[in-house]
Formats: structure tokens, C-alpha cells, sequence
């Protein structure tokens, strides 16, 4: 069976297909709210509303779900602990007018300029700073659990997690392989059920049923910075990904419904994600393996999904049920999470061609990976700079200010190139 982009199932098969996809985003989606201190069913409606935004902003002809984004996990938890939950908000609200902005370059003078200020030696070099900063987070609730000492417990809950998901991701086919986090979550609840680790209170107390709050945002330049800097590299992230769906699909989506459109939907959805508490949207590889193995690029199909999603974050005891999750559990998934969001990062240095024999592309890694896994910070006042935000500023202007020496490898995959590789896969 397969489904082109307009099609619509038959109720039978269409409530099917969307749970298929349903499951291939629910672990990570509440993975970023569970780690963030963010509501999960909220962000499991915001994914629900924003991917739906999405199909409306692109005319319904771009089949991609959006889920909560991993590379802002950092910057929450930061703008979080400093200012509150609100000022983080107000940088995620901040983020969406930014892809408003990009978009309308874009549609005006196309993705060149954006070449220039975030080549794949910068992109690549973030990415990783993004994954590995997270690292001490993952391994710290492996092993200690959220409770500040090391138990041997936790770090065996952690373990059988993260096997779990290996195993899924490594060993299985078709729907299975898109869904470790699921898998591999699911394998270690029941692990930690087994063996008393698990506090049904929560969701004997909640009620049934429940609504999603408004949030008011708050903004201040120190949180609106952090969040912009990041924007620039997820807005590079979404030209990659909407790449990789236009190949899969047989469509060229950077000329219909274009770029501008698809940034646009992007942007809007995670502003107003924003405003309920939610975390930014991004469009989920997950589900893109999902049309991939199944070959059903129905955006009737997606849309499904969105709805499934919003309906089911309305059980508050679904809510409960996700936030009894053992943290030790959520370590286990987050040390593979991290480590391929890094990796990620490695291979779109590997697969630009990046010559690190030219020093200029060896100073702008060094500095960046410094600077962002060690988190330096800049203080001036009242405004402050740290971590991953400051790394891609400086990233950013050494790649402007440093002088072009003659690389022994051309560079592959820029940001401008994408378009000729969707023409050329087509001929």
C-alpha cells in the first residue's frame, strides 16, 4: 500500500497509520518537556496544534509532523533556572518571529546570504556542542536519579533502558526501527515496575480529564539572545530536514509550496506552542522514517496524528502516567539521545567535506566546541551570554572575520546546494 501526498485513507486504515506515527514521536516529544520541567501533555498538544498549523501554512502539501525540539533543551533549562519559566517561554516566542523573518528573506532572495553566516563548519560544530553539553545532564540522572547521590539502582534502570533501546535500534525492521525511544522507555518502566521503582500516586490522584493552560510569556534581551542564536541553527536544521523529505517523498518542496512557507508554519507553530507552554517545534525524523518504510506520504495521515495528539493530551492521568516515568529511566534514553544528536553533528562535518588541514575550519570547531561544551559566559551588566548561545555567536563571526585559505576539499552540502540535489535525485 502506498498513499501519495492529497491522498485520503479510509477511516479503516487511517486511524491505524496514524497511531503508527503517533508512536514514532511520543517518546521523544515528551522526552523534551520531561527533561525541561515543561508539562509533557502540553507539549503533546502544542506538537498536535503546531503540526496542524503547519499543514495549513503549507496548503496541506508538505506531509511532515512537528514534535518538541532536542537543540533547545539547554536554553530552556538555563533561561529556566536564571529568569523562570516565563522568560523561556518569551524566547521560544521570540524564535517563531525569527523564522517569520528568515522566511521572508528566503522568499525574496533565497538561502545564499544564509550560507554565508552558517556554513556546515559552523552548523556541524554546534550541533555537537549541543548534544555534549547535555551529556552531564543524561548521566547524572542515570546514576543518581534526580536525588543528588549515586545508587547502583538507578544506574541498573538506566542500563536495561538503554539496552532496550539499542537492541530496537540496532537489530529490528520496518515500524520497530523508527521507535527505540518508545521501545526503549517502555522496556525500562516495566523494569522499574519489577522491581518497586515506580509511584503510582501521582496517577491515582490526577483527574480524567483536564485543560491545557495559556502561559503569558516574559521577555528579557538575555533570554531573547540565547534563543535567537539557537533559532540560526535550527533554521539551517529545517532546510536539511525539509531536504530529506522532499527526496523520500519525490517532491520539490523548496519550490512548492517553497522554503518561505515551510520556515513559516515552522515559525508560527513554535510561537504559539510558546504561549501555552510548550517547547519549540521541529519537524520529527521520526515520522519521516515512518512515510519512508510504509511509503504512505498522506498528509490526511499526519493531520490524523495531530489530532490524536491533541484529544489524548486532555487525560490528565495520561499526564500522571508520564510524569511516574523514573528518572533514571530517562537518563538511560537521553545518554543514546544526546550522543546521536553529537554524532549528528560529527556527520555533517564528515559529509561537507570539511578539510580540517585548513586551519581556518580547525580554529572556528576548536573555539566553538570550547566555548560551548565548557560553558564560557560573558557578562556585561545586567546582560549575560553562556554555553551553546555564545559559542554559535562566536562561531558565527569567526567564520565572517577569518580569512578563506584554499581548501584541499571543496565543501558539499551547503545550505545552497540542497535545491540542485532535489533536481538532481528528480532527473
Amino acid at each position: 500500500m502506498s498513499l501519495g501526498v492529497n491522498e485520503k485513507p479510509a477511516l479503516s486504515k487511517w486511524i491505524p497509520l496514524s497511531l503508527q506515527h503517533l508512536f514514532a514521536m511520543f517518546g521523544a516529544t515528551v522526552l523534551v518537556p520531561y527533561l525541561t520541567g515543561l508539562d509533557p501533555a502540553t507539549a503533546l498538544f502544542t506538537s498536535g496544534l503546531g503540526t496542524l498549523i503547519f499543514i495549513l501554512c503549507t496548503g496541506g502539501k508538505v506531509p511532515a509532523y512537528l514534535g518538541s525540539s532536542f537543540a533547545y533543551i539547554a536554553v530552556l533549562q538555563l533561561i529556566s533556572k536564571q529568569y523562570g519559566l516565563p522568560y523561556a517561554m518569551g524566547g521560544a516566542v521570540v524564535v517563531g518571529l525569527i523564522y517569520l523573518l528568515v522566511a521572508g528573506i528566503i522568499s525574496l532572495v533565497g538561502v545564499k546570504w544564509l550560507d554565508k553566516i552558517l556554513p556546515p563548519v559552523v552548523i556541524g560544530s554546534i550541533i555537537i556542542v549541543i548534544g555534549m553539553g547535555l551529556a552531564p545532564t543524561a548521566v547524572e540522572m542515570a546514576m543518581k536519579g534526580g536525588t543528588g547521590e549515586y545508587n547502583i539502582t538507578f544506574l541498573m534502570i538506566a542500563g536495561v533502558t538503554l539496552v532496550f533501546a539499542i537492541i530496537t535500534a540496532t537489530f529490528s525492521k520496518g515500524f520497530l526501527s523508527v521507535i527505540p525511544v518508545l521501545v526503549g522507555i517502555a522496556g525500562g518502566y516495566l523494569f522499574s515496575l519489577t522491581i518497586g521503582q515506580v509511584n503510582f500516586q501521582p496517577i491515582i490522584d490526577a483527574k480524567m480529564f483536564g485543560t491545557v493552560k495559556f502561559m503569558m510569556p516574559e521577555f528579557n534581551v538575555n533570554a531573547v539572545t540565547a534563543f535567537a542564536l539557537v533559532s540560526l541553527v535550527t533554521i539551517a536544521e529545517h532546510l536539511g530536514d525539509v531536504l530529506v523529505i522532499s527526496k523520500i517523498v519525490g517532491k520539490d518542496f523548496y519550490k512548492k509550496p517553497g522554503l518561505h512557507r515551510t520556515l513559516m508554519g515552522d515559525g508560527i507553530a513554535t510561537s504559539v506552542a510558546a504561549l501555552f507552554g510548550g517547547p519549540p517545534n521541529t519537524t520529527y525524523g521520526e515520522n519521516v522514517g515512518v512515510m519512508a518504510i510504509t511509503r504512505v506520504y498522506s498528509v490526511w495521515v499526519i493531520g490524523g496524528t495531530a489530532v490524536l495528539a491533541i484529544v489524548l493530551s486532555f487525560f490528565q492521568k495520561f499526564g500522571a502516567f508520564i510524569q511516574s516515568i523514573p528518572v533514571p529511566v530517562m537518563g538511560g534514553i537521553s545518554i543514546m539521545l544526546f550522543g546521536i544528536i553529537a554524532s549528528s553533528g560529527l556527520r555533517t562535518l564528515v559529509e561537507s567535506g570539511i578539510d580540517y588541514s585548513d586551519k581556518r575550519n580547525l580554529i572556528i570547531s576548536s573555539v566553538i566546541l570550547v566555548l560551548g561544551i565548557g560553558k564560557a559566559k560573558i557578562a556585561i551588566g545586567q546582560f549575560s551570554l553562556e554555553g551553546m548561545a555564545l559559542a554559535a555567536l562566536v562561531g558565527i563571526i569567526l567564520n565572517l572575520v577569518l580569512p578563506h585559505t584554499q581548501s584541499l576539499e571543496p565543501h558539499k552540502h551547503t545550505l545552497e546546494d540542497m535545491e540542485k540535489e532535489i533536481e538532481t535525485s528528480e532527473n
